[in-house]
């Protein structure tokens, strides 16, 4: 049986596996997941023949939410240790039929790989892998103009997951994970979440048009103001919605106005450019007050956390979902809206709406 390997965060298995069924069900194609317990990856099995190209053919990696990344698997061999490279060449010669063409090499480790040695390993065998690769005729040149991308899975250092994927719908980032480094500066690490955000929802290349240009913004349960120092370094100018007290440097930008209210209450006198929220609540809450928010022209933009149960986490984010699109439909507005479970998210998932109409 044809074969994706999703990558998700180490204990929301079920619910990427469950989000690839339905999404699947909705392309016209059927399959199951198989979930490797809190390794951060599901197996979905598609039955037929070029299933599973058909599948990332008809459903974009962007309309995913607990998905991170994926890709075709083509084989699981057994690593020797006199000759990994040799191992890959032979398990991939027997797929050269069903291989697009690919002109790179991405070895992985599992999100929450402890071993440091097959870190360094991974990251030195690169090199002889892709020499080996190109003079087995297995890879094209760098820059080639290939379609897609051979992926290696590292669990360990005696097996190899390989696949491929296609460079139109795969994650911006290998494994759909954002590292980034918390500045010294920043109130609080929650301030990564919307750096993340941003580098995930937002075109690389029109970003400035989006957070540029000293726009107004407003940060509703802002307290002690990571969300905002992000909003700030953008020359935003900034309401801190929140009656919890503010990052003393930060008030001193001259960028913030700090709102001793209630986030969930305050609205501004007049539409403002961005509207974010991390306020950890029920999330069908946060869900009716973006509605409002957008669907009356408070915002343009909104970038807000839906914190999830412990049980039923798909179905919540599903029913969430359902408000959203019921309640902008109902006000007469185009929008784009996206979600993900950011790299920087525990139980949350991170959502994206921009007012298109």
């Amino acid at each position: 049986m044809e074969q994706i390997l999703a990558f998700c965060r180490p204990g929301f298995e079920a619910e990427a596996g469950q989000e690839l069924v339905d999404s699947a069900m909705s392309a016209g194609l059927y399959g199951y997941f198989q979930p490797e317990r809190d390794r951060g990856l599901v197996r979905f099995y598609l039955t037929g023949p070029e299933q599973a190209e058909a599948l990332l053919d008809r459903v974009g990696i962007e309309t995913l939410v607990f998905v991170r990344d994926w890709l075709i698997v083509l084989d699981t061999p057994e690593l020797p240790p006199e000759d990994r490279v040799g191992a890959v060449i032979e398990a991939l010669k027997t797929h050269r039929s069903a291989m697009p063409r690919c002109d790179r090499v991405e070895v992985r480790l599992l999100e929450n790989n402890t071993d440091r040695d097959l870190g360094n390993f991974a990251r030195k065998w690169v090199a002889p892998l892709s020499r080996g690769l190109r003079g087995a005729g297995l890879m094209d040149e760098p820059d080639s103009g290939a379609s897609a991308r051979l992926e290696i899975i590292l669990p360990d250092f005696t097996q190899a997951i390989i696949g491929f994927s296609f460079a139109e719908n795969r994650a911006r980032y290998a494994g759909g994970i954002v590292r980034l480094r918390l500045p010294a500066s920043a109130p609080s690490r929650s301030a990564l979440k919307l750096e993340e955000a941003w580098k995930v929802f937002l075109p690389p290349e029109r970003e400035l048009d989006y957070i540029g240009g000293g726009k107004t913004a407003a940060d509703l349960g802002a307290a002690p103001g990571g969300w905002t120092w992000q909003l700030v370094r953008q020359g935003m100018s900034v309401y801190a919605v929140d009656n919890g007290p503010m990052n003393a440097d930060l008030m001193a930008s001259g960028q913030v106005e700090h709102v001793r209210a209630d986030g969930y209450s305050w609205r501004p006198h007049r539409g403002i450019d961005w509207m974010v929220c991390d306020i950890v609540d029920q999330p069908r809450k946060t869900a009716h007050l973006v509605v409002d928010w957008i669907g009356s022209g408070l915002c343009r933009y909104t970038v807000f956390n839906l914190k999830l149960p412990m049980k039923k986490r798909y179905e919540e984010w599903l029913i969430c979902r359902d408000i959203l699109v019921q309640g902008l439909k109902a006000a007469g507005i185009g929008y784009r809206l996206q979600a993900r479970h950011l790299y920087h998210d525990r139980e949350e998932i991170t959502c994206f709406i921009e007012r298109t109409g």
